[in-house]
């Protein structure tokens, strides 16, 4: 028994100075049987509702042509089209993950699937944010017609926003590739500089996917209650407001219980990069056995978005 625990013991030292050499802190250095098949089966089931949900979704203001009627709607296609595109990679991930994160698609399909990922990552959180500052600008002009100058701006806003997103992930274009680490192909970023800009990489992506889009969503629903609350709007209907502040509430809620998790041990990396905090057995257990499934929880996102509009909101819930 002792010589079973010494070898144990020794096979867990090696994976964690492996660990402690990788330069991507998204790469788990210890693939669990049990939580692989976990991992690969929440990846299906959100890739198959993701997939029902979002078609849905796209069906009712596209052909339906219900994005005419609102700015908003036009921002949920915007929405549903990202969430699609992000759930259309979780086949790839699902395999990889089953392979023991060992990349067996080639560096041209690394570099495209990881990039469609992140941006569409960035994409979601931005047409979310735009959707709580849209919801409060439309109540507060409510009185005005502006509906020519709406549609037109939302336009503009969504090309502005696969912009910043598509410029937000150009280092995952660049520097993502196949490396072989301890005899596997992995999928992952090599930047030039090492840990330093890996860490640069993860601090943009807390900020920008998740600190700024929250602060502008808290300030706009902390401006809209306050106006709702102070205003009475007698050719609105005070039931509707209130569907309408509590469906995208519950979306935002969603999304930070989703991503919060995945930012906060993804800043936990960040704070070991950079040597302000020390590498260890707890941080490699949090990463290795807790990580994965933040991840999970994120992918969520993109399947609890379409069906909270399609079953929080009547108009939805009418043509089902």
């Amino acid at each position: 028994m002792s010589e079973a625990n010494e070898s144990a013991s020794l096979n867990r030292s090696v994976r964690l100075d492996l660990f402690s050499n990788l330069e991507d802190i998204d790469v788990s250095a210890d693939g669990s049987p049990i939580l692989r098949f976990l991992i690969c089966l929440v990846y299906s089931v959100v890739c198959a509702a993701g997939l029902v949900g979002n078609l849905l979704v796209l069906f009712f203001i596209r052909v339906r042509q219900e994005r005419r009627k609102s700015r908003v709607n036009f921002f949920v296609l915007n929405l549903a089209v990202t969430d699609l595109q992000f759930v259309l990679t979780l086949p790839f991930w699902a395999v990889d993950t089953v392979m023991d994160f060992s990349w067996p698609f080639g560096g041209a399909m690394c570099k495209i699937i990881l990039s469609v990922t992140v941006m569409n990552m960035y994409a979601s959180v931005f047409f979310l944010t735009a959707m709580s500052v849209t919801r409060y600008w439309s109540l507060a002009s409510a009185l005005n017609n502006r509906t020519v100058r709406r549609s037109c701006s939302a336009k503009w806003v969504c090309a502005l926003i696969w912009t910043v997103a598509t410029l937000a992930t150009a280092p995952t274009m660049i520097f993502s590739t196949v490396t072989n680490v301890t005899g596997e192909k992995l999928c992952l970023l090599r930047f030039p500089g090492g840990q330093y800009w890996l860490a640069v990489y993860h601090i943009q992506k807390i900020v920008v996917g998740f600190i700024l889009p929250m602060s502008i969503v808290s300030i706009s629903y902390f401006m809209l209650l306050r106006f709702i609350r102070k205003r009475s709007m007698k050719s609105s209907n005070p039931k509707r407001r209130s569907q309408v502040t509590r469906s995208i509430t519950i979306v935002m809620l969603s999304f930070f219980f989703c991503w919060m998790p995945n930012h906060a041990v993804t800043l936990w990396s960040v704070l070991v990069k950079l040597n302000f905090v020390n590498w260890d057995s707890a941080y490699y257990i949090a990463h290795t056995y807790v990580f994965p499934i933040t991840v999970c929880l994120a992918h969520t996102n993109s399947c609890l978005n379409p069906i909270i509009y399609c079953l929080m909101r009547k108009e939805f819930r009418d043509k089902l």
